[in-house]
């Protein structure tokens, strides 16, 4: 098994691009991870990276072996899941990323029915909007909206996550209703706003029903980065807002706001919630607490629920043969 862990640390330094981060994965310092590289090639009797003082590239060698590693090590990765997955119940420890809105609406439920029902199980959860480096970080599991290009992750899909424009009845009362899309944007908006992203532009449809989108600029005089601030200047009617639907945590009736242009088409661009892992972290801990948020989460998904006939608002219409 020594040569398994020696091709672990070589995948690790590969894909990481770096010694020095390869090794923080493996709580190692870098004298001592080189000196497993140096054996492994020792072992296998080739030369699987160039080095220099500053970077390193592989070998051609190196390249077929690396092809191979990652197949042995998934293959034991695999054989290993399969063998915990008959433990009678998941134990041990992990450790959770997502944004604040996904983990306070959705995962703080989970994480309760899981650690009442896994008492052995022990999780840590960092809330953060900013995308965490989930390996070199050490999370087992992470929430993100959206998928990331990333080869050494694996991504499932939890639920699809549509748009919706929304505004206060006292907004409406003061300017009335919008009937198109360019009434809308005349109107003042309250706009996400972070250092990465920034929500000011609508994809809608020009005419009800259509599938032919347009993208429409906001005018967004109040701009904020908290989903329960800028929902709750929507509320004290300071504008309107493009919104998730995942962003919602009760019935928006409740909240005394109501969607508009319901009968357009609202482009959503494949938005969805995945939970993302590493290929070395598909545990039974982890499978069992995704499948435990998608089951709570649901389909349709649970904020959808909050939008009474939101199945049929937002959709274009299909023409009959």
């Amino acid at each position: 098994m020594a040569l398994v862990s020696q091709l672990s640390l070589f995948i690790d330094v590969v894909q990481q691009g770096s010694f020095t981060k390869a090794a923080a994965l493996h709580d190692m310092d870098n004298s001592s991870l080189s000196k497993q590289i140096k054996k492994l090639e020792s072992d296998l009797g080739v030369q699987l990276l160039n080095r220099s003082t500053r970077s390193f590239s592989l070998t051609p060698a190196g390249t077929e072996i690396l092809e191979q590693a990652h197949n042995l090590v998934g293959t034991l990765s695999h054989v290993q899941s399969i063998a915990d997955s008959y433990h009678a119940e998941p134990k041990g420890r992990i450790r959770i990323t997502a944004p604040y809105h996904i983990g306070q609406n959705f995962l703080r439920p989970v994480i309760r029915q899981f650690m009442l029902a896994y008492p052995d199980v022990e999780i840590e959860l960092l809330l953060d909007d900013k995308r965490s480096d989930i390996i070199s970080d050490h999370f087992d599991v992470a929430f993100r909206l959206g998928r990331l290009d990333d080869s050494s992750l694996i991504a499932k899909k939890i639920a699809d996550i549509r748009a919706v424009i929304l505004a206060s009845e006292s907004f409406i009362q003061k300017y009335g209703e919008p009937k198109t899309p360019e009434e809308l944007v005349q109107l003042p908006s309250v706009v996400y706003s972070n250092r990465s992203l920034t929500v000011d532009t609508i994809r809608l449809s020009e005419r009800p029903g259509s599938s032919h989108i347009v993208n429409y600029k906001m005018r967004g005089k109040l701009k904020v980065n908290d989903v329960q601030t800028l929902l709750a200047s929507v509320q004290d009617g300071l504008g309107y807002v493009t919104i998730s639907s995942s962003n919602l945590n009760q019935p928006i009736k409740a909240l005394g706001l109501k969607p508009l242009l319901t009968d357009h088409t609202l482009c959503n661009k494949g938005l969805a919630l995945y939970a993302l892992y590493p290929h070395r972290k598909q545990t039974a801990l982890v499978r069992e607490f995704i499948h435990a948020v998608q089951t709570y989460i649901g389909t349709p998904p649970i904020w959808e629920k909050h939008i009474c006939g939101f199945s049929q608002m937002y959709v274009p219409v299909i023409a009959s043969a």
